[in-house]
């Protein structure tokens, strides 16, 4: 099974490592303990907003660039026959209710055996 917190965990460790960085140091820059970061780059816990959002800062990474890289992963690990959004109608103001739905929806049909009439 393919879980977030891995990927999250080691797009932040890539990230930590590609600058040099020890543990320690993001650890205290993030007033983070270094265990719990530890354990968040091992992917064992997950992480908070606001845990990843002082995390990235400080490493000095934006959230939206650490969900791209994480999402990049996710999509790699877990590939499809074809895609849930072919299903999912264009964005209008206010249907982000009727989106989700539509996600659902195509998951489910994709998920459940045909029966026989």
């Amino acid at each position: 099974m393919t879980l977030l917190r891995r990927h999250l965990g080691a797009v932040l460790r890539s990230q930590r490592e590609g600058q040099h960085r020890t543990l320690r140091d993001v650890s205290a820059s993030a007033r983070v303990s270094l265990g719990y970061l530890s354990e968040i780059e091992r992917g064992h816990k997950e992480a908070s907003s606001e845990l990843l959002a002082a995390v990235c800062d400080a490493l000095g990474l934006r959230i939206a660039d650490v969900l791209y890289a994480v999402a990049d992963d996710l999509a790699l690990a877990e590939p499809m026959a074809a895609p849930l959004l072919e299903a999912v109608p264009a964005h209008r103001d206010g249907a982000v209710h009727d989106t989700v739905a539509s996600i659902s929806a195509a998951s489910t049909r994709r998920r459940s055996p045909r029966v026989a009439a």
